[in-house]
């Protein structure tokens, strides 16, 4: 009797170890589920200091976003979970983008931040917000963040998902091959102001 008892034991704890984490294996296989487990795990998996330093803001929309999505932190793959941080300058913009594959949380660290979300019947939800407010975004919709303070702002960005992914919508239209005239068609956009925008974000067609 104890040996039967002793071999189920056994399995259940060595079952349940197994079974805690699955730190994404970066040079394997990835799927949508994530990447397949790493083979042996250390402690440095599971931390990651790259939020520390503030991104650089010096582009066109003025602001950075510095990911702990699996990819640069493999301790989150297959938790649900991950993290990132937002800079912007005065004036700075987070454009308007979505998450296919999570909802977002923010909470704004320093300064101020004019964000919102845009629901499926077209209602626009925005508020602005300061040090200490968090807002929500719900998964697929559209959102945005602006830095209308004086001062530069940072934020964080949370997700129940290792890799959210995110498409900005300018850039979906306006950084690839995609016909000016179907753009045209498509957005109620003059020729000329798609032309100027695909100059700018380096599209062409």
């Amino acid at each position: 009797m104890f040996l039967p008892i002793f071999f189920i034991f056994s399995f259940l704890f060595s079952s349940t170890n197994a079974a805690d984490f699955c730190v994404g294996g970066l040079n394997g296989p990835v799927g949508p589920a994530g990447y397949s487990c790493k083979k042996t795990a250390t402690e440095d998996d599971f931390s990651f200091s790259g939020l520390r330093t503030a991104g650089n803001t010096s582009n066109l929309v003025k602001a950075a976003i510095t990911p702990a999505f699996s990819t640069q932190f493999p301790g989150v793959n297959g938790l649900g979970i991950s993290i990132a941080r937002l800079d912007l300058a005065v004036g700075g913009v987070i454009p308007m983008h979505t998450q296919p594959r999570a909802s977002e949380l923010i909470l704004v660290m320093d300064g101020t931040l004019f964000a919102g979300f845009i629901s499926s019947d077209n209602k626009v939800y925005s508020k602005s917000l300061n040090e200490g407010d968090i807002m929500i975004f719900p998964q697929g919709l559209l959102h945005f963040q602006i830095n209308t303070g004086k001062t530069q702002s940072v934020a964080f960005v949370s997700f129940n998902s290792a890799d959210p992914g995110v498409q900005i919508l300018d850039f979906a239209l306006f950084t690839n091959d995609l016909p000016t005239d179907i753009i045209e068609g498509t957005t109620f956009l003059d020729a000329a102001q798609i032309k100027k925008l695909k100059g700018v974000l380096g599209g062409t067609g």
